[in-house]
């Protein structure tokens, strides 16, 4: 029976409780234990069943209950705390004011598919979406300008359980959007806010959330309304689901969709962060609003947009990588070509990295990349992986200095740090910690935590752990149809006393979830052997559900774990979300990672765990190829690369089970007098100390701002002044650049020194060049010196810039000074590069003269 009217029915509230309300509606209670600790207060039972959602615990709670706690003093006590807290937070968050004192008004727009905020909003998949969560949280704490802009799905990613053969199965549970944080944007009049995107044939329209998280708004679009058709509803039905149309239209809604909710909303925004390509599109449809609502050519357009965009890569394989068709492509988004007056393959062109291919699918990560005004990847070596990957968009570019740098990530310290343990430092090395600078005196109180008080935390933790993992399962079985035995014997599952090595990730392939698996005998007498030293697993993650390599990984284990009779010590936990996440980095003692170099991206887990002091087992990938993997930790291998994968998964496995054997496993039951493992402790509390305060995203947000929003705010403030004039200037300047460029020849470089030189003498290089008609203040010329390999190639090459000396008989004269710190076989080139002010870097324009 279809209703002839809804309402939005509201928890009814005493006045007195109120404040719980404000509360409940910012997601900043999730990183504010007293916050989350006056609602299990509230309702300890309803608290976990409403799956920590203090919005849906307001709603369908006793009002005998509230009439309680009106005249509980202790309660309203805490309330009011709690509630002053919020109020002081939103507040207090100055420190992008003092770094942006006196600059113009700005606003950094955040795209990404997923966020993974809380438990109660499970509209993530795994590492990016966490990730992208914790951005808005520290971007909150920090008090930047910035505003979220992501999809609300209706069903969001898929709740696991596992059938009786351990083969995982997906459900799809309904998010109800009025029972959790969520505001419905309306209009002035009380009408829902709508927005509306051009797809083939039709207009979809989209209605506008808000989560508030913290200082930063959240803005998510949901096409589950009326005039939609049913197959538009799904657009933000499943996140990840659905076939290649489907993810064109998700990323459609996200991209285009995502600008035209900003403008609707009133946000002039002076700087957009795409995080991953999938937002990708964002940018046509920037450059579209530029050119029909203000006047622009494309050339200006794409200038200014170009100039304020900024782009994160997670991928580190090309597989990993959003392609769409170019019939696709033209079917859905051909009509950008005609407004920006381009040809088909033109436009096609934008996501080509060789745009005389005209077979070539549209990349959005070569669009994106082609349209930022920066581009990072996220650990040290991912951006060493990813300028490879992308090295052909700039041509004749050394791949050292291909435009593409790196921002290791991190992770939100009061996020992801155990209550207790939060505690534990706040009362020991203050309350500012969680985003203390690594340099900080803070850091050296680290010793005055007592061994036994860090250690007793810690055994807390892990029982926390072990009680949930045991109700977890029990659950799980019950749901499953499963036998009273195989219930009774869930409830013992793990030891509380005994070493508990920690993996959960995303189950794919090349994280090699089963690589401790390979040697079936000596991984038991790891187990097993010794009744002293015994070891257990706990184990969580989901694999995609059409991975089906991944979840054969997922069977695998709990076929082995019952082959093997080791249901005691091997517990793979289903239905992997932020709550269990949070209990497995804060109570296993040892946090394993096995993907196969260098395909982890950045891998945050490790550092959560870090965070609780628990020390890292890793291949040196992503985050860990960073840190002190000595002093915090054990590396798996040296950093080798390997060409057979078989041959590597047995070297690694077997270094695996070395480190568990003759070091791991001993250190940690090395025990005092008093039953302490002093030794044990102590790298706890170096994993504390010295990756705390680098890999977290206090200092990564930081980062971002310094390095990339407020120069991309700057240069948008720089080129639309006066009516755009500049970006004009520049956008013209460029074309005839092109027009000119291909005509410079260096005719004459003349050095001073024979080949024979020594280590600091002064070598000085004249160089004759013809500059086509373009001006000397058009280009930079630079000399171009370092070591020579055994390919003959320069290799870590410095820039030297050279002095124009004046021209004459139509050529540029250009000196320079060189001279080589190191022996060995050096060498030099000289190459030409544009130069203008409003350039964000040389290699903006893809330009570039090599002497011959």
């Amino acid at each position: 029976m279809q209703p002839i009217r809804t309402f939005n029915v509201s928890p009814s509230l005493p006045p007195r409780l109120e404040p719980l309300r404000q509360i409940a509606y910012n997601l900043q209670w999730d990183w504010n234990v007293e916050a989350k600790d006056l609602f299990r207060r509230l309702d300890p039972d309803l608290w976990e069943s409403s799956r920590h959602n203090p919005v849906l615990m307001l709603g369908t709670i006793s009002q005998t209950r509230l009439t309680e706690v009106v005249e509980d003093d202790g309660f309203l006590a805490q309330m009011d705390r709690v509630a002053q807290q919020l109020e002081d937070y939103l507040k207090e968050r100055t420190w992008h004011k003092k770094q942006r004192a006196g600059k113009p008004k700005e606003c950094y727009a955040y795209f990404s598919a997923e966020f993974g905020l809380a438990d109660c909003l499970p509209i993530y998949s795994g590492g990016l979406g966490v990730l992208a969560g914790d951005h808005l949280k520290s971007a909150s704490d920090l008090g930047l300008p910035l505003v979220g802009v992501g999809l609300l799905y209706q069903q969001g990613y898929f709740a696991q359980y596992l059938n009786v053969d351990g083969w995982q199965q997906e459900r799809y549970p309904i998010n109800d959007f009025y029972n959790m944080p969520l505001h419905l944007e309306r209009n002035p009049d009380g009408s829902e806010l709508r927005i509306e995107v051009d797809y083939p044939g039709r207009k979809v329209y989209a209605r506008v959330w808000r989560v508030q998280v913290g200082c930063v708004p959240l803005y998510m679009l949901d096409t589950n309304i009326e005039p939609n058709n049913p197959y538009d509803h799904d657009i933000t039905d499943q996140l990840y689901g659905g076939d290649i149309d489907m993810r064109i239209h998700q990323e459609i809604m996200l991209g285009i969709g995502g600008v035209r909710m900003l403008k609707a909303l009133g946000y002039n925004v002076t700087a957009y962060h795409m995080n991953e390509g999938h937002a990708a599109f964002s940018a046509l449809e920037r450059i579209r609003m530029l050119i029909q609502e203000q006047g622009l050519s494309f050339a200006t357009a794409k200038q200014v947009v170009l100039s304020s965009n900024i782009f994160t890569t997670h991928t580190p394989v090309p597989a990993g990588i959003d392609l769409f068709s170019p019939d696709k492509m033209l079917h859905y988004l051909g009509y950008y070509a005609d407004v920006f007056g381009m040809n088909k393959e033109e436009f096609l062109g934008l996501g080509r990295e060789n745009t005389g291919d005209l077979s070539a699918p549209f990349s959005m990560a070569v669009l994106a990349l082609k349209m930022a005004t920066f581009s990072n990847g996220v650990a040290q070596l991912h951006g060493v992986v990813s300028r490879q990957m992308f090295k052909g968009l700039w041509q004749n570019v050394p791949v050292t200095e291909v435009p593409i740098g790196a921002i290791t990530n991190g992770v939100h310290a009061r996020s992801c740090v155990a209550k207790s343990t939060q505690e534990l430092y706040d009362r020991y090395l203050g309350p500012n910690w969680s985003s203390a600078a690594p340099d900080s005196p803070l850091w050296e109180r680290m010793d005055a935590i007592p061994d036994e008080e860090l250690w007793r935390n810690h055994e807390r933790c892990r029982l926390d752990m072990i009680l949930y993992v045991r109700d977890r399962l029990v659950k799980h079985l019950r749901e499953r149809g499963g036998s009273p035995s195989e219930i009774a014997q869930a409830r013992e599952v793990l030891d509380p006393n005994v070493f508990t090595i920690g993996f959960a990730r995303r189950f794919a392939t090349y994280k090699r979830a089963t690589l401790w698996m390979r040697d079936v005998e000596r991984i038991r007498k790891i187990l097993l052997a010794n009744k002293d030293r015994k070891v257990q697993f706990v184990i969580a993650g989901k694999a995609h559900p059409k991975d089906i390599p991944g979840k054969e990984l997922i069977r695998d284990i709990n076929h082995f774990i019952r082959e093997e009779g080791l249901e005691k010590q091997i517990v793979f936990v289903p239905n992997y979300d932020i709550y269990i996440s949070r209990l497995m980095v804060s109570g296993c003692d040892i946090w394993l990672n096995t993907p196969r170099r260098p395909r982890e991206a950045s891998g945050t887990s490790g550092m959560k765990a870090a965070m609780n002091g628990l020390p890292n087992l890793s291949v040196l990938d992503g985050w860990w190829d960073e840190a002190d993997y000595v002093r915090t930790g054990w590396a798996i291998g040296h950093g080798e690369m390997y060409d057979d994968p078989t041959y590597q998964d047995e070297i690694e496995a077997n270094a695996l089970y070395d480190l568990l054997e003759k070091e791991v496993v001993p250190l940690f039951y090395d025990r005092d007098v008093d039953g302490l493992p002093r030794h044990w402790v102590a790298k706890m509390k170096d994993a504390i100390r010295l990756n705390c305060p680098f890999f977290n995203t206090a200092r990564m947000v930081g980062e971002y701002a310094q390095r990339a929003y407020f120069h991309a705010s700057d240069r948008y403030h720089t080129l639309t002044a006066d009516n755009y004039i500049p970006a004009k200037e520049l956008a013209e300047w460029k074309t005839q650049l092109c027009d000119k460029w291909y005509n410079i020849k260096i005719k004459d470089v003349q050095i001073s020194s024979g080949t024979d030189i020594l280590v600091n003498q002064n070598v000085t290089v004249s160089a004759k060049i013809d500059l086509a008609h373009l001006s000397e203040n058009d280009v930079q010329v630079e000399l171009y010196q370092g070591a020579i390999d055994a390919n003959g190639e320069i290799v870590n090459g410095a820039p030297v810039v050279m002095k124009c000396q004046g021209s004459e008989h139509g050529l540029s004269n250009y000196t320079a000074e060189i001279v080589y710190n190191a022996s060995g076989l050096q060498g030099l080139s000289l190459r030409v590069l544009p130069k203008h002010p409003y350039l964000s870097s040389p290699y903006e324009p893809r330009l570039i003269v090599w002497a011959e």
